[in-house]
This record gives structure tokens, sequence and C-alpha cells, in this order.
């Protein structure tokens, strides 16, 4: 469990949490409300999102990242201990035609959302970031934490200059920051955009599968072990502040091997259709990383094969169709 000092006793934690309803946002927060946290979702307000009688186990504040005055209000209001900063546009192909936006959203929202706990939180005690291993682009493999960082995408460069900045604040102000650089995840629930569900979904569907580039080569974490990954740095924040983490596997599999593999699981006997999607203007050839200084230093290290997480994705697209 997570705990702050107050006092003479002991008290959970006071996290904040941003982008709790996506991909890994959904799966953390629960992980955090079962160690007894007090766990706050801050979310832009959708139409249609809420449903009326909804058990939420969380308390939920409304504003847009990149509105500094909401979010000043929402750190006065809420006074967390720790932010884990999920929020952000991801999609990297997205990222290639909508710039201003991904670099609006992903940059100046994490600037207003740092500032605003340096300045408003007297006893905050951790900031989370969820980078990404994009920011390495393409060089030396497999990536270390200190491989050059080269992005080759709108998305990439956001999420390293979000680095580069709370870097300065650490160095500026003692801000207690802990960079994550996470490679691929895998096991969604619903969104099949990504490259693995689109693929099993098709298959499943018994479909032509249609794809983009099979060359590329990548390594793949399943949701599970991402998620152990930001309650590992949690857990140890003298180990983790002031740092950058690589949460990888250390295996690199193509994506023709990753889709041939797919078909075995799935027993796909169909037709697989490469390059239907718009090649990318860069793309990253080989990204593999080394998760030594993760094991070290917080004793995390990935739980799933990845013939295991492909097959219990496998599973749930099955049982949902």
């Amino acid at each position: 469990m997570l705990f702050r000092e107050e006092g003479s006793g002991r008290q959970a934690l006071r996290v904040l949490v941003t982008g709790a309803t996506g991909f890994i946002g959904s799966q953390l927060v629960p992980k955090l409300v079962e160690q007894g946290n007090e766990v706050y979702s801050l979310e832009r307000y959708v139409t249609g999102r809420y449903v009326l009688g909804q058990n939420r186990e969380v308390r939920t504040v409304f504003g847009d990242l990149k509105d500094f005055f909401a979010v000043r209000r929402i750190i006065r209001e809420v006074q967390p201990d720790v932010v884990v900063h999920l929020a952000a546009i991801s999609p990297v192909a997205y990222s290639y035609d909508h710039p201003q936006e991904i670099i609006e959203t992903n940059l100046l929202g994490t600037v207003n959302l740092a500032e605003c706990c340096l300045r408003e939180a007297p006893n905050f005690r951790q900031f989370l970031l969820a980078s990404s291993s994009e920011t390495y682009g393409n060089g030396p493999t497999p990536k270390t934490e200190e491989t050059p960082q080269n992005p080759n995408s709108p998305y990439a460069v956001s999420k390293l200059a979000c680095e580069k900045y709370l870097l300065y604040m650490s160095d500026a102000h003692n801000f207690p920051i802990t960079i994550l650089r996470n490679f691929n995840t895998y096991g969604r629930t619903s969104n099949t955009h990504f490259v693995v569900e689109r693929t099993i979904v098709q298959m499943l569907q018994e479909n032509a599968v249609r794809l983009g580039n099979p060359k590329p080569i990548r390594d793949f974490v399943y949701a599970d072990d991402h998620v152990s990954a930001y309650l590992s740095c949690l857990e140890k924040p003298k180990k983790s502040i002031g740092q950058a983490f690589n949460f990888c596997t250390g295996r690199g599999v193509s994506i023709k091997e990753l889709v041939e593999l797919l078909g075995e699981l799935t027993n796909f006997k169909g037709e697989i259709v490469w390059n239907t999607i718009p090649a990318r203007p860069l793309d990253i050839e080989v990204l593999v990383g080394d998760n030594s200084k993760a094991k070290q230093m917080l004793g995390w290290e990935p739980k799933h094969r990845l013939e295991d997480g492909l097959k219990l994705c496998i599973d749930h697209f099955k049982n949902h169709q």
C-alpha cells in the first residue's frame, strides 16, 4: 500500500490521475482504490460518458489541461500528494497531420499541471509522467535510458519536450518527477486502432486482415505489466524520484512475426494484406528496450510472455464479439 506520514499515523495517499478513463488509467485506478488510496480522476466533460446512477469509486474533477486557470483551481481543491499523468493524444500516425493539437494538449497540458502542483500543493510528493519509447527514434538498440533521444514524430517530440520541462523543474525547484518510457503496450478491451487488437478482431471475424508495414520490430508489453510499472514507481519513491525508466520486455518481434503468431493462436486461414494503411512520413525500424534499470532499482519485470498475453487478448475479444 502507498502511504504518507501525517502526524503520528500513516494515511493513504491522495492521488490525482489524468487520463483515468483511458486504456491504462482505467486499469490502474482500481488498483489504487484497492490499496485504500483517495483517488481523483481529472477529466474533460464528455456528453454521454456518465451513466445516471453510476457508482464510481473515485472522485471526478472536471477541467481541460490546456486551461491553466481550471487546472490551478483543481490542484488547489484536491491538494494531491501524487499525480499520475496519463492523459495525452497518443496515436503516432494521427500526430503527423495534427501537430498543433498534439503539442498543445501533450506539452501545454503537462506544463500547466506540473507548475500548478509546484505552486499550489505545498505537500506534493511525486509527479509521474507517462512518456514513451517513441522519444528514442531510430538509432542504437536495445534502448537504455542513456540512449540518445531522436524523436521522429510530433507525438514523440511532444513527449520529449514534456520530459525536458520536468527535468528543468527537477533541477530548478527540486520538483519530484518520475519519467516512465513505456514501450508498445497491448491488451485493450475496446479500442481496435492498434496493431494487436486490430489484427485479432479481423482474424476472429474471418475477414481479410488489412494492415500496414510488416517490417518494423517492436517490444510488446502486456497491459497488466504496464500498470504494475506505475505501482512500482509509487511504492518506491526514494528510488524512483528524479529518474527515468524503460518499461519493456527486451524481446523484439517484427509486425509480420506478430501477425503470424496471432494467426496460429486464432487458427486464422484467411488472407493477410499488407501496406493497406498510408505509410508514415518517418518510422522507427527497430524499437526494443533494455529494462535492467527498472529491474535493479524497482524490482519491476514483466510477468507475461508475449504468447500468454496475446492469448488473454484473444479470449477477451472472443467473449465480447
